[in-house]
């Protein structure tokens, strides 16, 4: 894996230094791999090479000391990477959705947040206490302004769609550092794509209207990368972005054909926690 903690394919979108920034963390590569290999991730390892996660890692400047937000963590695949990363020196927090009437029970939220050390010691064999949980819509004191990173993976289109977008970015922000980023990986629309298409409803968002709407939000986008791209991905399909893999929405009709487009077309963006 040659040099996965460089943001050279990055795009530079202002003057906030992060091409200065693109050797952030010299010497990290080798516990990048480490955690890439873990044993735990050996039935992960297929869709790394859709996800990318050592270079996605990287342009969102994640180092091993760092307080890690992981927002929605879901099945915990990205945790089975972070987890072993974050563990010797940093801090892996699973940040779980707001409670939400008829979507988000208080009693539900609250359990996965509780048990979400526990499921990441019992996939990587580190020690739960390298872990935390908490809802975003019970964020202690204590904990804001104190974390270094937040990534949210795939999960923009169900916060717009869900009318849950504000409130919930807004806690993210809370949680930062002043000086502290946010990544996101999101299924890409294209740019001209109907916004009747592009409103989260079909999983995929236009790249410009998640820029827009984080800069409204309090946070300017330092830098964003085609590192997750697949020019295969015409985003447009009638059942979303759900037809192609891993869902494959449509069973097993035309399963070839959207197995050999492979997952959907992706943009990777980084802002920075606006004063």
């Amino acid at each position: 894996m040659a040099g996965p903690l460089s943001t050279a394919n990055a795009e530079v979108e202002t003057d906030t230094g992060t091409a200065a920034e693109a050797d952030f963390c010299k010497g990290c590569d080798a516990l990048l791999e480490l955690a890439l290999a873990h044993p735990g991730r050996k039935d992960d390892r297929a869709r790394d090479a859709y996800r990318h996660p050592a270079e996605t890692l990287a342009f969102m400047r994640v180092r091993p000391d760092m307080k890690v937000g992981e927002y929605a963590p879901g099945g915990g695949w990205y945790s089975r990477v972070l987890g072993p990363y974050l563990a010797k020196e940093g801090h892996l927090a699973g940040l779980f959705f707001s409670p939400t009437p008829g979507r988000f029970a208080a009693e539900k939220v609250q359990s996965d947040a509780e048990a979400f050390p526990g499921r990441v010691a019992a996939g990587t064999g580190l020690a739960a206490g390298n872990f935390s949980g908490m809802t975003l819509g019970a964020v202690p004191n204590a904990e804001k302004g104190t974390f270094d990173r937040i990534l949210v993976f795939r999960m923009m289109h169900n916060l717009l769609r869900w009318n849950m977008a504000d409130g919930e970015i807004k806690a993210m922000r809370a949680l930062l550092k002043d000086d502290g980023l946010l990544g996101i990986v999101q299924h890409r629309a294209s740019p001209d794509a109907a916004y009747a298409y592009a409103d989260g409803n079909h999983g995929y968002l236009r790249e410009a209207d998640v820029i827009r709407f984080m800069e409204v939000n309090g946070f300017e986008l330092v830098a964003k990368s085609e590192i997750n791209a697949n020019p295969k991905d015409s985003a447009d399909w009638e059942g979303g972005v759900w037809t192609l893999p891993p869902t494959f929405a449509r069973k097993d009709q035309d399963k070839a054909k959207y197995a050999a487009i492979g997952e959907s077309d992706r943009m990777t963006l980084l802002f920075r926690k606006r004063p």
